[in-house]
């Protein structure tokens, strides 16, 4: 069945159905068109099929020759991927957006408080608020770590927040990102495309922009320096794995935005507990490393000992307080998908508040109650590994076939710790260009905080899009968009 649409100009419709089981980000069954969609459609009915197309194009060009892309893993077609983009953008009010500016705020200082706790006094699990089972038995957590003092006791320096936007219009966060959130590259990189391509709906509508991020990033990394900082302003560096990595073009993106270096493991070195670059003039001291490795990889010495994007000693002058590395060790307990389930109870502990975003229901396969309850409803939720990203391992019950439930049913069963199950959420849908027509696509947002001297949220974030026609996964490793997020300075 044709899905109904709204003709916006002579030749384009854009798909909207008022008893669809989603909540339509920019159509309403009483309004039409949402208020704050309007000044964009007038620019778009201005605009005949052939311009559309030519603006399509050109932006495609524009992101090709920029070197906008991915990599996908054991992808025998080839690796490097152009990151779709799509030209109707994502439009949140300023009403809505101070809410989830105001929740993002609460949700990375409570989560750096809860790092900071089961690294020093561990009151949350005294208290009983988080079983210490949880804790310590999360992929993430580093015993290496406590006890050790951070700059500023600040240990997640940058989150990327996953939001979702349920049937009533309400926005749940899916998961916090808090190791080596990816994503914010894409965010400019479309705004640049965007103002381009729309210059008209730029000039009419009050769009807050998002060029200051690198700025405030390297704001953020320089505050996080050690006390004894050698260098005014302090030495930051960008540790990449190199470029074979799949954000690897992000990499060079940020590092080249806030001009400093882009370094790999063999660059650097330390020496007697400090960390120093090689250059053509000889070893330079290094203050803050914004590593974009995991854990594993940073030492040989001290984590896995074949990794060779790490550098030998640079956890013993980590632990000296000579070099400060964001995001801290030990910050992907946060991301651990069982103990997403406590930060609302995080919030409440630590800042005497109810959470001002909500979690998805969540329930934890290595609890017997909640165990009972997801093998009994495999077909109706979402299963998801605690660890994995990317949108890997994720059974859909609702569209998985037989053998698919059976191979998570026995995930479960081997080991229950590191399983999870949610409901189905029904996520937004927004008119998407496929092809040559308007069709209606699922969509996330992930927005993008630094938490440093001053707690910054990038207006708006990351809109990711499910391309394929019915498909909730949004992550571009599984075939998913991005389209540019604009927040409005008024709700119109």
């Amino acid at each position: 069945m044709d899905t109904p649409t709204v003709a916006v100009r002579k030749g384009v419709e854009l798909p909207v159905r008022p008893d669809e089981p989603f909540y339509n980000e920019m159509f309403c069954p009483r309004e039409g068109v949402r208020r704050h969609y309007r000044h964009f459609c007038d620019s778009l009915g201005a605009m005949d099929e052939s311009e559309f197309e030519q603006t399509r194009q050109l932006v495609e060009d524009a992101l090709l020759y920029q070197g906008v892309t991915f990599h996908v893993y054991g992808d025998h077609a080839g690796p490097e991927r152009i990151f779709p983009f799509d030209l109707m953008p994502r439009i949140i009010p300023r009403s809505e957006w101070q809410r989830i500016e105001a929740g993002l705020i609460q949700r990375v200082t409570a989560l750096n408080l809860f790092l900071h706790d089961i690294y020093h006094e561990q009151r949350i699990v005294k208290e009983g608020v988080i079983p210490a089972y949880y804790i310590h038995t999360a992929k993430h957590f580093r015993r290496e770590q406590i006890g050790c003092d951070v700059p500023h006791g600040i240990y997640m320096h940058l989150c990327g927040t996953d939001l979702v936007r349920d049937p009533s219009g309400r926005f749940l966060v899916l998961e916090d990102n808090g190791r080596c959130p990816s994503g914010v590259s894409y965010v400019l990189e479309n705004r640049r495309a965007m103002k381009n391509a729309f210059p008209s709906a730029f000039s009419a509508s009050a769009i807050r922009p998002v060029d200051s991020y690198p700025a405030d990033l390297l704001a953020t990394l320089r505050f996080a320096a050690p006390e004894n900082c050698r260098n005014d302003p302090p030495t930051v560096v960008l540790l990449s794995p190199g470029p074979y990595n799949s954000a690897y073009f992000e990499h060079t993106y940020l590092a080249r935005e806030m001009g400093i270096n882009i370094v790999e493991g063999r660059d650097l070195l330390v020496k007697d507990k400090r960390v120093y670059m090689r250059t053509t003039r000889g070893l330079e001291p290094v203050d803050v490393i914004y590593r974009r490795i995991d854990d594993d990889f940073l030492d040989p010495t001290v984590f896995r000992q074949d990794s060779t994007l790490g550098v030998p000693g640079l956890m013993q002058a980590y632990r000296a307080g000579n070099v400060t590395l964001a995001n801290a060790v030990g910050t992907g307990v946060a991301d651990d998908k069982a103990i997403y389930h406590f930060v609302p109870k995080m919030i409440r502990f630590y800042l005497d508040q109810e959470p001002f975003l909500d979690n998805v229901e969540t329930y934890l396969a290595s609890e017997e109650s909640d165990r009972k309850y997801i093998l009994e409803h495999l077909h109706e939720l979402v299963i998801k590994p605690t660890n994995e990203s990317g949108g890997y391992g994720i059974t859909v019950g609702p569209q998985a076939s037989r053998k698919e439930l059976q191979e998570a049913r026995e995930r479960i069963e081997a080991d229950p710790r590191n399983m999870i199950a949610q409901p189905l959420v029904p996520l937004s849908t927004h008119p998407t260009r496929v092809g040559d027509r308007f069709c209606s696509r699922h969509v996330d947002l992930r927005p993008f905080t630094l938490y440093g001297e001053k707690t910054i949220v990038l207006p708006g974030g990351l809109t990711r899009v499910a391309l394929a026609e019915g498909s909730l996964i949004v992550n571009s490793s599984q075939g998913g968009g991005s389209k540019d997020t604009w927040v409005l300075y008024g709700d119109e």
